[in-house]
């Protein structure tokens, strides 16, 4: 006798292989309606189909052990499967969340696509050209055979609604590849949308308090105490999107030597943060005079390093789509917490995230259909060759963040877990009462896979994205507040 719920057989017993859904070729189609979920059809030892066995139907509110993840392998990229040890772990016990949702979006964001989505275009480059606001190219519109269809899904993941940006508390975990100890590390940080603003119709679409700025970024560290005020601000321009070589002005708050430098990362793909890991060793002393002037400053060194892009912390947040030559894998049905209901630091304290330390799995995974793209970074200073990202289809966010180096080597898997914002009871409206739906980035897990171990964990469960007030626009699109406490 056949068991016919093979996701209740223990992962050591399972004897039954079942079907890993291959990514379709391009030929991309709107998803499955709502409430349609998935059934899994196991296959045999030789790798066809099982007639015999009873498929799985994959349901909302269904509950998901260890012990039954095998089930799931199909509705996950072979990249976490890979890696399941630290993605997943005894006594977690996952929820599937509802199947191809369609989440609802605000109503001037979809009047800002309606009326600006015509307008927009690519040149041979794959450069943005005459985008103003809303989703730059809607999903139904983009033709697979298009050569530059991945490219278009790359600038609708970059252009997606992040209402004015957020804004929170953070705290992350590092996880060390062999040697040292688990090291954790607190703050604030803050993402703010100057243009493409769907809600600010009457001011063309962008901040009036900012000029030639796309978006802006920064924060402070407040732990432990080696990294404390630790702080920066990142500003990226229009010229970014017409050229992807066009740095970002980032500028660091070293503590140790009580002044604002420009970050030693020159180029930055996505959103910047120092590397907050060094700040414990570069607590710089005094300097020691020389003769004609000068002097020597025995913590420089180390201080300046401070100063370079971490590659860790807010990685998916930001991308250079221009910087890419991207190419469709095809599409895929999976499972992501793409609107988690577990809390995490600072809200809550203590919550389980496994062995590792980096499994967010004890939480609420949608059933969502992701468009995969796979871009060549333009840019060969940098050790990330090649990017893989999971798009959900309706929502444009990113489910899964997979980077690889020379050689096809894999660099870093991650998971971004959010929020919708329109779930939660408690949740200001905008100006004008106007409902705030924002997917809100609440976590991320990564792990190192070019170590075979270790990573990082960012948790930011308090993150608000509402409209900022005038005063806090200045402090973070200026330099000058790094130097009066940030």
């Amino acid at each position: 006798m056949r068991t016919p719920a093979a996701w209740a057989i223990p992962l050591g017993i399972l004897a039954l292989g079942w079907a890993t859904l291959s990514l379709a070729p391009p030929g991309l189609a709107a998803p499955p309606q709502e409430g349609e979920c998935p059934s899994i059809s196991p296959r045999g030892p030789d790798g066809r189909p099982d007639t015999d066995a009873t498929p799985l139907i994959v349901k909302e509110g269904m509950q998901i052990s260890a012990e039954g993840l095998m089930a799931l392998r199909s509705l996950l990229p072979k990249e976490i499967w890979r890696y399941r040890e630290s993605f997943f772990f005894e006594g977690m016990l996952m929820e599937i969340g509802p199947c191809h949702r369609r989440y609802p979006m605000p109503v001037f964001y979809k009047e800002a696509t309606d009326k600006n989505a015509s307008g927009v275009s690519l040149d041979e480059k794959g450069n943005l050209e005459n985008y103003v606001a809303g989703i730059p190219f809607p999903q139904a519109s983009i033709d697979p055979e298009d050569p530059m269809a991945a490219t278009r899904w790359a600038w609708n993941l970059e252009k997606r609604f992040r209402g004015a940006g957020y804004r929170g508390r953070f705290r992350i975990t590092d996880f060390p590849n062999r040697m040292g100890s688990v090291m954790r590390y607190e703050g604030e940080f803050f993402a703010f949308q100057a243009t493409g603003r769907a809600d600010l119709v009457a001011s063309d679409y962008r901040s009036p308090e900012t000029k030639n700025l796309l978006w802006a970024a920064g924060g402070r560290f407040t732990s432990p105490f080696g990294a404390r005020e630790l702080a920066w601000r990142q500003f990226r321009s229009p010229a970014s999107e017409q050229d992807w070589r066009k740095p970002d002005d980032v500028f660091v708050y070293i503590p140790s030597l009580r002044k604002t430098r420009r970050s030693g990362t020159p180029w930055v793909d996505g959103a910047f943060m120092p590397r907050y890991s060094v700040a414990d060793q570069s607590q710089g002393g005094g300097g020691m005079a020389l003769s004609g002037g000068g002097s020597i400053q025995p913590g420089a060194g180390p201080s300046l390093a401070v100063s370079e892009n971490a590659r860790a912390g807010l990685t998916g947040l930001y991308l250079r789509p221009n910087a890419y030559r991207w190419r469709i894998r095809g599409e895929q049905t999976v499972i992501a917490p793409l609107n988690g209901r577990q809390l995490g630091w600072p809200t809550l304290q203590g919550r389980n995230y496994g062995t590792s330390g980096l499994s967010v799995a004890a939480d609420r995974w949608d059933v969502r259909r992701a468009v995969v793209i796979e871009g060549m970074l333009l840019q060969s200073s940098e050790t990330i060759r090649s990017l893989t990202v999971y798009i959900d289809y309706q929502t444009l966010q990113p489910l899964y963040w997979i980077s690889r180096a020379g050689k096809n080597r894999l660099v870093e898997v991650g998971i971004l877990v959010h929020r919708f914002s329109g779930d939660q009871p408690s949740e200001p409206s905008w100006p004008g009462n106007s409902p705030n739906r924002v997917f809100e980035p609440v976590a991320a897990s990564f792990v190192n896979a070019l170590a075979g171990r270790g990573g990082w964990l960012r948790e930011s469960h308090s993150l608000e994205s509402l409209p900022f007030s005038p005063s806090a626009i200045k402090r973070m699109t200026t330099t000058s507040a790094l130097d009066r406490g940030h």
